[in-house]
């Protein structure tokens, strides 16, 4: 994604970088003390995640997934960012997945306050994270 100099954007680079990094002290300096992560859905890490252990575990889950992703669109206001983006896995049991993600970042003290995910097809998602973490 090409870079500006909007403190949101930044604050998101950094968030991105620390997650691929896997630097958790980073991470933890971008989220606001009482984040939350809304993850929709009907699998094993779908609901709100509330608090920096809730949201680092759930992080810790999807890295196990090793999920690449593509930019399509980031934009920004002085409380929000909006970021669109390809997500595919080539790895673990079938099925695969490749579609677009948007998730929509609140920004609050300039840190990450609360983040919503809004999958392509909700279904999608449902069914490969139903599949990869059967029991």
């Amino acid at each position: 994604m090409k870079e500006f100099n909007h403190p949101n954007l930044v604050l998101i680079n950094r968030f991105f970088e620390a997650y691929s990094l896997r630097s958790i002290s980073v991470i933890r300096e971008v989220l606001h003390s009482q984040v939350k992560w809304n993850v929709p859905g009907r699998h094993p890490l779908s609901g709100t995640k509330s608090g920096m252990e809730e949201i680092i575990e759930y992080m810790d889950q999807l890295a196990e997934f090793n999920f690449m992703s593509e930019g399509i669109v980031l934009g920004f206001s002085d409380d929000h960012i909006i970021d669109c983006h390809r997500v595919w896995n080539n790895q673990g049991k079938n099925p695969t997945i490749n579609t677009m993600l948007c998730i929509l970042w609140k920004i609050q003290d300039g840190k990450i306050r609360e983040i919503f995910s809004f999958p392509q097809d909700q279904y999608e998602i449902d069914h490969f994270f139903n599949s990869q973490l059967e029991s």
